[in-house]
């Protein structure tokens, strides 16, 4: 454990992406404090004001209060991507084993499974989903943005079994008489564990920027704010051709930083794990 600790302490990307999210995190759940919430309603100001002392980052043409509607929007995007990546790396890491673990028919029919669905263009189905949903929240976008988002987790954490399987240390607990269920969690899930978190840090990336297409195009949660219908609505009132800059560049920038955060945390990881693997190998 203190020889992790001290490898996880040497990835500089690794805390420098972990310290960007968590700053973000912290700054949104600290937001009571630092702006009264409610002038992010419709109407709580006078619209289309620039930004200045009241307001910060200025108000859209509705009257919310731009700063403090960017506070509660990344928890919201964050949230959906979090979601996102637990429930399609939950599943594919799930069935991953499965298939990496019993082959035969069961890895045939995953594998096949995983295949076919990586054919459809995902886009164009989750259009098609959230264009059948009457009220579109947070948590029911995560859930369709999961729903095609099992397949690539699927295919890694299956290939990562089959290599894992194959190791000497797990020839020697054969050995030793575990087997079934308690080598799988002895073994193989411990020496899994690092390549799930990074995993998990690539699949919260993707579920946002899925998401986030979604939202461009008004099919995001129309009652909630999040950052993706904060550039929808100031697109589709024409916050670029008025020059309302400080409504559409503030949630552009917090996208950016959490990208950054995400791609350094997952860079990291990814470091972390190949070295792991190298030298236990």
């Amino acid at each position: 454990m203190r020889e992790v600790l001290h490898r996880i302490l040497r990835e500089r990307l690794l805390l420098l992406g972990l310290g960007l999210l968590l700053f973000l995190a912290l700054l949104s759940a600290l937001a009571p404090l630092i702006v009264d919430t409610s002038l992010a309603e419709i109407g709580s100001s006078r619209p289309r004001r620039p930004p200045g002392g009241a307001h910060p980052l200025g108000t859209d043409t509705q009257g919310r209060d731009v700063f403090a509607s960017l506070l509660l929007a990344v928890p919201q995007t964050m949230k959906i991507g979090l979601l996102a990546g637990l429930i399609g790396l939950g599943v594919g890491g799930l069935l991953g084993l499965l298939a990496g673990w019993f082959r035969g028919l069961t890895d045939a029919v995953i594998r096949t499974a995983a295949d076919v669905m990586m054919t459809i263009p995902a886009i164009a189905v989750l259009v098609l989903v959230a264009t059948s949903v009457r009220t579109m929240t947070v948590t029911l976008m995560a859930v369709i943005v999961a729903g095609l988002s099992w397949m690539i987790p699927t295919r890694a954490v299956r290939a990562q079994v089959l290599s894992l399987r194959e190791r000497s240390w797990v020839d020697v607990a054969r050995l030793n008489g575990v087997g079934g269920f308690e080598l799988v969690m002895r073994e193989i899930l411990p020496n899994l564990a690092p390549y799930l978190a990074a995993s998990f840090v690539i699949a919260v990336a993707g579920a946002m920027l899925a998401t986030v297409g979604l939202e461009a195009l008004g099919l995001g949660p129309q009652n909630e704010l999040t950052l993706g219908m904060m550039i929808y609505w100031a697109q589709y009132s024409g916050a670029i051709l008025r020059g309302m800059w400080w409504w559409w560049v503030p949630p552009v920038v917090a996208l950016a930083l959490i990208f950054v955060g995400l791609l350094a945390a997952s860079t990291g990881m990814d470091r972390l794990v190949n070295s792991r693997l190298r030298a236990e190998g």
